[in-house]
């Protein structure tokens, strides 16, 4: 059997990690574009502005709030109206989604800087493209992985820690994932299997979240980086990068995806609406109580949604939760990864499931 397993080029971690971008920058070239979201410009980038630019000439475009196919164009005319080395990208999640889009239009290599340790967008070869109305479009298959990522753990504990804890909840959904592919011979993100290096990946993932995942957020309310906070970032950013892209996807990002349909779930986060996801493949996959429970406290330890009513759904109708496993068993979607037949009925179930089971919780 073919495996196939994607890495990024080189991962750089810790405080104080993006004044080295410069450094970065130079193994490919003397002149960058940086793409970055307001916030990050006007409140992050000042601190570091003066020494990056002492060493490469930088130019920064601000993104616009969607990774839709209209900003990917029009980021990529910019970049090529200007003589650049290479593409930067810098902020969260879609930012980050953008920038590598725009990276592979234009064809120069990327370096990655997550603002947030809120997803595991930083490692792919993936982008999620958005409809201007925020619902999931598809993903966007690039022909590589970032060259560099670097993650600055004292940016990212200056961040609230709801950011982290969402991170916590995209890589909870990893191991979940990886296993159903694992036990099905699903294929990855690649169209082939996964390798016995992702999905020990992945359970690793799962195992560093139980163990550091409280410890992680307590140091991030604090604003100090920590051995565990370190680990915790490093698990939602790198572990869940490659332990989803090279061992694969089910149930629960078929669902985030789904619950995208009813606008209320677009105020919350993508890994709290993963989690939501997470939880329903327990129920659907028929995991044993005390893995349920496990689980349900890990999410209760750090503040992840148990309940429908987490994600913005407390009134939400019969009606309406069948469109979100509808939309969530689509036949193109990653939920028929799982190793036994789905349908929307059985989602419909699942989701009733984990906003019945998550009130004992409460």
């Amino acid at each position: 059997m073919l495996t196939t397993t994607l890495f990024p080029g080189r991962y750089v971690q810790g405080p104080d990690a993006i004044r080295h971008l410069a450094e970065e920058v130079k193994r490919f070239g003397e002149k960058a574009f940086m793409i970055t979201d307001p916030y990050v410009y006007e409140n992050i980038f000042p601190d570091y502005k003066k020494d990056i630019e002492k060493d490469i000439k930088l130019t920064t475009e601000s993104f616009e709030g969607e990774c839709t196919d209209n900003e990917i164009q029009r980021l990529s005319e910019i970049v090529r109206k200007k003589d650049t080395d290479i593409v930067i990208g810098f902020g969260g999640g879609k930012t980050i989604d953008t920038a590598k889009a725009v990276a592979h239009e234009v064809k120069l290599p990327m370096i990655i800087i997550p603002s947030l340790a809120s997803t595991d967008a930083p490692c792919s070869a993936l982008s999620v493209i958005y409809t201007e109305k925020g619902e999931v479009d598809r993903y966007l298959f690039l022909p590589q992985n970032p060259n560099v990522i670097m993650v600055d753990t004292r940016i990212i504990v200056n961040a609230p820690s709801r950011f982290l804890v969402s991170g916590m909840g995209d890589a909870l959904a990893t191991w979940f994932e990886a296993e159903s592919c694992m036990v099905s011979y699903a294929p990855n993100m690649t169209g082939k299997a996964g390798s016995m290096t992702a999905y020990n990946l992945a359970n690793l993932c799962y195992e560093t979240l139980l163990e550091y995942g409280e410890l992680a957020k307590d140091a991030c309310d604090a604003g100090v980086t920590t051995p565990a906070l370190e680990k915790v970032v490093e698990a939602n950013t790198l572990l869940s990068g490659l332990g989803f892209e090279s061992g694969g996807l089910a149930t629960a990002h078929a669902i985030h995806n789904g619950l995208t349909v009813l606008e209320p779930t677009h105020d919350y986060y993508h890994g709290e609406k993963v989690t939501i996801g997470t939880l329903a493949s327990l129920f659907l996959t028929d995991k044993p109580t005390d893995l349920i429970d496990e689980v349900y406290g890990f999410c209760r330890s750090v503040g992840l949604p148990v309940t429908l009513a987490e994600i913005g759904l407390k009134d939400v109708s019969d009606e309406d939760l069948y469109k979100v496993a509808k939309a969530a068993t689509k036949e193109e979607e990653t939920i028929h990864n799982e190793p036994m037949p789905v349908d929307a009925d059985k989602v419909f179930a699942a989701l009733k499931m984990v906003d019945q089971y998550g009130k004992n919780f409460l």
